[in-house]
């Protein structure tokens, strides 16, 4: 697939002193998060929007001690990787290559994913569509992807961004006008939304983001019955935040209905839709717990 990056000229987002390399996968330039054993059991770390691989800056640490290879990458159009133009390569087919080639490049056969908001969707639909790819699974905040045609009204309303993000200049305007003021106020439960707003304003770096959006979840498929996610076979452990601004607690729940394999729910009272950054210790507990129990 022909890509047309855009040149990342400007200096590197990260200041969180995790170790990244660059590599060339699916055709463009990705930033990754490369730590602990190169022989361990390998865990990848798909994160979401607006995020980008700093969103495990607390994670990555205990994998790494505890021996696993950990690999985080800062996906395509995020943080330090390359940002096309075309918003067709946004399609998740395509995002899906991406993680497939970024394992194939380290010689990664199969691994333990763990994802939060989109990256939780990608995480799942990998975990679908390449069962022999993914060991454990864990999703932060973001449940199985058929679970969203069923949605609340309460859900439909906490996802009015969805159809926003579908218009053009008025989404880009709505989140970047008086110094990124509603973006500011809509993600203020992010500790890191003063640099999301910093990283979005570099160039394509808004439109990028977006593309997300606009390329994988049109008005059109919120109103039809799309190709269903399979059913994901692997063990899986979901976490959600009561004051979870984004998706609710069905959502998450119901998932188990599309895991044909243990299903493990940790409920997070008070917190909201960034565990890892919020509740870093907790979170930290319960993915080790889990990728290492019986």
């Amino acid at each position: 697939m022909t890509t047309t990056p855009t040149p990342l000229t400007e200096p590197s987002i990260h200041s969180d002193g995790l170790n990244r390399e660059r590599i060339h996968a699916n055709g463009i330039t990705f930033s990754v998060v490369v730590e602990g054993d190169p022989n361990g059991q390998p865990v990848l770390l798909l994160h979401g929007w607006p995020d980008s691989s700093a969103l495990w800056r607390y994670l990555v640490p205990v994998l790494a001690d505890a021996g696993f290879r950990v690999i985080a990458p800062d996906l395509r159009g995020c943080g330090d990787t390359d940002r096309p133009e075309d918003e067709s390569t946004y399609a998740i087919a395509n995002i899906l290559a991406d993680v497939n080639a970024i394992l194939d490049h380290y010689g990664i056969d199969k691994a333990h994913v763990v994802g939060h908001d989109y990256g939780a969707v990608l995480s799942w639909s990998f975990a679908g569509y390449f069962p022999q790819r993914v060991d454990r699974l864990t999703v932060l905040s973001v449940g199985h992807p058929n679970t969203f045609k069923e949605r609340s009204v309460e859900q439909n309303a906490k996802s009015f961004y969805v159809l926003l993000f579908q218009f053009r200049g008025v989404a880009e305007t709505w989140l970047s006008q008086n110094d990124w003021a509603k973006l500011r106020e809509w993600l203020a439960s992010s500790p890191d939304v003063d640099e999301y707003a910093q990283h979005l304003a570099r160039p394509g770096a808004l439109q990028a983001a977006l593309a997300w959006y606009r390329t994988n979840v049109t008005p059109e498929s919120l109103v039809t019955d799309a190709l269903p996610t399979p059913t994901v076979t692997s063990r899986t452990m979901a976490l959600w935040g009561t004051e979870d601004i984004a998706l609710t607690e069905d959502f998450i729940t119901r998932s188990a209905e599309h895991v044909d394999a243990p299903f493990r729910y940790e409920r997070f009272e008070g917190a909201g839709h960034w565990l890892s950054l919020e509740r870093p210790a907790e979170v930290n507990k319960f993915v080790l717990d889990f990728l290492t129990g019986e």
